[in-house]
């Protein structure tokens, strides 16, 4: 899930930096670390959830208003409310899979190509890419969106190696892209950013459960066994219900120098081969 989706990268831009982190981010009560064994040294920060912090929405002038109708994690009253999953109906096959009832979940039915590999959902702003309403010389993609009848420019930053990482990850995993954003403003960038066609599937807000004044990615909603999911977000409020599924990826706006996703690379190379996530994570998880 986004931070702040599109938050500027220049100081001055709309968003002042104070308000660059999502209203509704998650408390963090523990830290520890993950710590790739054997042949694997890469460590990072792992955020154990304690709770949603609720807070109010003040009233924002129009660009605050436009910023918060494409990107997520901004409070709104009325958003769109899909269907749930109807997980209670749901049975596990002999061979572990989840046996989906039809039109119920979000997934459709796994790929031949991507039969035995676990899933992994991806998140988009602050993970993959960064935006930003203000024009940037280095963009990789400038994008036009359309709001309330008026053409944006969305300048668009790649995050360093995330050629690589998608290209690796689409070899190991079944990657499914689930952002809380508008599909307006991600579905073109994911285009661009997607050369090698990774993504099976593109979750966009409407697919997303708004929870206390957050856009959440409820995992359980997918149709696919827990036990054989992974979700990258920047985010701790985006899987609040299923921390324990969840590989942290710390957020990017435009450090150049950033090695985050090439080093989460051996990680995922190794979570691929666990038969059980949990269980992989614990293993790499160090308290």
């Amino acid at each position: 899930m986004e931070s702040s989706l599109i938050t500027q990268v220049q100081k001055g831009d709309a968003v002042p930096p104070a308000k660059q982190e999502c209203n509704c981010r998650s408390s963090l009560s523990q830290r520890g670390s993950f710590r790739a064994t054997g042949p694997l040294s890469y460590c990072w920060v792992y955020s154990v959830i304690a709770g949603l912090v609720k807070k109010s929405s003040p009233t924002k002038p129009r660009s605050r208003s436009i910023f918060k109708a494409l990107f997520c994690c901004l409070r709104a009253q009325n958003a769109p409310q899909p269907p749930p999953c109807q997980d209670h109906l749901l049975q596990t096959e002999e061979n572990g899979l989840v046996a989906k009832i039809p039109g119920t979940c979000l997934l459709p039915e796994v790929t031949p190509q991507d039969q035995g590999k676990v899933c992994v959902v991806i998140d988009l702003d602050e993970t993959l890419v960064h935006s930003s309403f203000k024009p940037i010389s280095n963009a990789d993609f400038i994008v036009p969106v359309e709001i309330e009848g008026t053409t944006h420019q969305v300048y668009v930053l790649k995050r360093p190696h995330v050629d690589e990482f998608l290209r690796r990850m689409g070899e190991l995993f079944e990657c499914v892209l689930f952002t809380a954003s508008l599909a307006k403003y991600a579905d073109p960038v994911t285009d661009l950013l997607d050369k090698h066609g990774v993504f099976q599937v593109r979750l966009f807000r409407e697919s997303c459960v708004f929870h206390q004044g957050c856009y959440v990615k409820d995992l359980s909603r997918l149709g696919r066994d827990l036990g054989r999911t992974l979700i990258l977000d920047n985010s701790p409020a985006s899987y609040i219900f299923h921390p324990e599924n969840a590989v942290p990826v710390v957020s990017w706006f435009d450090d150049l120098d950033d090695t985050e996703l090439l080093n989460l690379i051996p990680v995922f190379e190794e979570l691929s081969q666990a038969e059980n996530v949990y269980t992989g994570l614990a293993h790499l998880r160090t308290p």
